[in-house]
């Protein structure tokens, strides 16, 4: 009897559970091309992906309820290329996600990013420690930052700087680390690090920016299968909007983040529009993002 009762408790439990989710469906991979032929460093990467998968996929992140087929879709890519002592590496974190589109199985890319400065102390097992306000460890302060960036680029293509409660709680942690002795929390270490993703994200220089998020993909993308033409052309007016701040910070580091993470997306939508969406579209693009004018080049040759 108290078997059968267990097992009524366990599976009511499961369903509770299968109602509700967190908010994000994280792939996780992490490689030591140099570490991994040592049998000890094996384990410790096998651990550190089992741990950082866990962390991210089954902590509570918003108040907010998602259904199962509502998490955002995400992946990290871990690089461990430097081991000094038992427990400290230095290496890099690629972060991407993506959002789904409407009424199409086409997921379109909003954050594709490549953070080198990414150095912390890991042993195998120990307890993945994080409050919000405070930094306790580098792993966890890194990867809880990405993970509210998300969290705002993907509430910004929803809804009208819908994103920002998310961007500032990433600005908190970049605040509680000023401290740590591990690099990318400083505004003087650089203007590409994570101290000016958040800070220029909440800067009303780039609200245009922001703008581009939600008119691209809510008024955009999401129309394209019932209104092509007028979503194209949504698209493209929100990319033209983008020169507000190239004006004033041109090859800006966030206007950047946008290019590195929609470019092939851009040539592959604009490339099979009307001769005039696409002298405009490649206009545009090679004025506010010059360095990646040989794949826009596509654009203007349309195609065949």
């Amino acid at each position: 009897m108290w078997q059968k009762s267990k097992i009524a408790v366990i599976l009511i439990l499961l369903c509770v559970r299968a109602s509700w989710a967190q908010e994000l469906n994280c792939q996780v991979q992490v490689i030591a091309p140099t570490l991994q032929s040592n049998p000890a460093n094996q384990e410790i990467i096998e651990g550190l992906q089992e741990q950082v998968t866990e962390f991210l996929n089954y902590t509570k992140w918003t108040n907010d309820v998602y259904r199962q087929e509502e998490r955002i879709e995400c992946s990290i890519l871990i690089r461990l290329d430097d081991k000094q002592g038992s427990d400290e590496f230095k290496g890099s974190i690629q972060i991407s996600a993506s959002r789904p589109v409407f009424n199409s199985n086409y997921k379109t890319p909003i954050l594709n990013w490549l953070d080198n400065s990414f150095d912390f102390r890991y042993q195998r097992n120990a307890p993945f420690l994080f409050t919000p306000d405070r930094h306790q460890s580098n792993i966890t302060s890194v990867l809880a930052f990405y993970v509210y960036m998300i969290l705002g680029y993907d509430y910004d293509t929803f809804s009208l700087e819908g994103g920002s409660p998310h961007f500032i709680k990433a600005q908190l942690i970049v605040s509680n680390a000023q401290s740590a002795a591990e690099p990318g929390w400083r505004a003087s270490e650089g203007d590409r690090n994570r101290y000016w993703m958040v800070e220029n994200a909440l800067q009303t220089i780039y609200e245009p920016l922001r703008t581009c998020y939600y008119n691209y993909h809510r008024l955009g993308f999401d129309l394209l299968y019932d209104k092509k033409d007028e979503a194209l052309q949504t698209i493209l007016v929100a990319i033209e909007g983008l020169r507000e701040i190239h004006k004033v910070r041109p090859n800006s580091f966030n206007v950047q983040v946008f290019f590195v993470t929609k470019v092939d997306e851009l040539v592959n939508l604009f490339s099979e529009a009307s001769p005039d969406i696409r002298a405009r579209a490649y206009q545009v693009l090679r004025e506010i993002d010059p360095t990646r004018i040989s794949k826009y080049q596509v654009i203007q040759k349309g195609k065949k």
